[in-house]
């Protein structure tokens, strides 16, 4: 299983990331849910039931989210 925490994702930004959580709630809300979605595509992927649209749907989230933390990364 790939990691896909935003240091993982974004390693280049690290200190941006640890920046922008201490100091915008936007971007520390996005953070959170993007854990938290990301947290549940590991538990439903260990899990070995579900259905590819359930988990498409948390993959889609996912990347949402992703795009919005990387356009505040790199803003």
């Amino acid at each position: 299983m790939e990691a896909h925490d935003l240091h993982h994702e974004f390693p280049m930004h690290y200190e941006r990331i640890h920046d922008l959580k201490m100091n915008e709630s936007h971007f520390r809300h996005l953070f959170d849910q993007y854990h938290e979605v990301n947290k549940e595509i590991q538990r439903i992927e260990q899990s070995g039931v579900f259905t590819d649209d359930v988990l498409n749907g948390f993959r889609h989230r996912r990347s949402q989210l992703k795009d919005g933390l990387f356009a505040m990364l790199t803003a």
